[in-house]
């Protein structure tokens, strides 16, 4: 994938068929300190020890349609090739953890993307799901959560045209006051 914000959508779809009601999705972006990481934790129904022990083989995947699943290979490889690191935890019946991270100057560091397009998707897709965004640089902490959102919209649907619109640009504009180099 040519964007961490792809990774960090394929990976939330992974924690939304695990049955997650609530997930966290935290970027941290460090100039200082070289580091760029990602955090997704979930309270899904999580792994057995013997699938976690795998999860890193292509075919290993809970997927019907097909026998093959590339995300969590691809999101390993992708951070390992730009110096980083990778690892998984879960517990069955309590959910996933998983982080993974890049040097934040490293030539290969995949570019974040369209987080804010992919943060709201998700937000509005998952109507009966609490996801919450977190991005810290070293200029400043963002939070957009939607329970807090929904709150805010007293009952007008998230699948308002002007909604969408106003709050991707909304997380762009934080993103921007907090110095995301995206």
């Amino acid at each position: 994938m040519k964007e961490i914000s792809l990774h960090i959508l394929d990976l939330v779809e992974n924690s939304i068929k695990a049955n997650a009601t609530k997930i966290t999705i935290e970027v941290v972006e460090s100039i200082s300190d070289n580091i760029y990481s990602i955090r997704i934790k979930d309270d899904g129904c999580g792994m057995t020890q013997e699938f976690l022990a795998n999860i890193d083989d292509p075919y290993t995947t809970t997927r019907q349609s097909r026998k093959i699943g590339l995300g969590i290979p691809l999101v390993k490889m992708n951070a390992e090739k730009a110096g980083g690191k990778f690892s998984i935890q879960s517990v069955l019946g309590s959910g996933t953890d998983v982080y993974f991270d890049f040097e934040h100057n490293h030539w290969d560091r995949p570019p974040l993307g369209d987080i804010a397009g992919v943060v709201v998707m998700l937000a509005v897709c998952n109507d009966d799901k609490q996801i919450t965004y977190t991005h810290i640089t070293d200029g400043g902490k963002y939070v957009f959560d939607t329970n807090e959102v929904r709150e805010t919209l007293d009952g007008i649907s998230l699948n308002n045209y002007s909604i969408i619109t106003y709050l991707k640009d909304m997380i762009n504009e934080n993103l921007v006051a907090i110095h995301s180099v995206h």
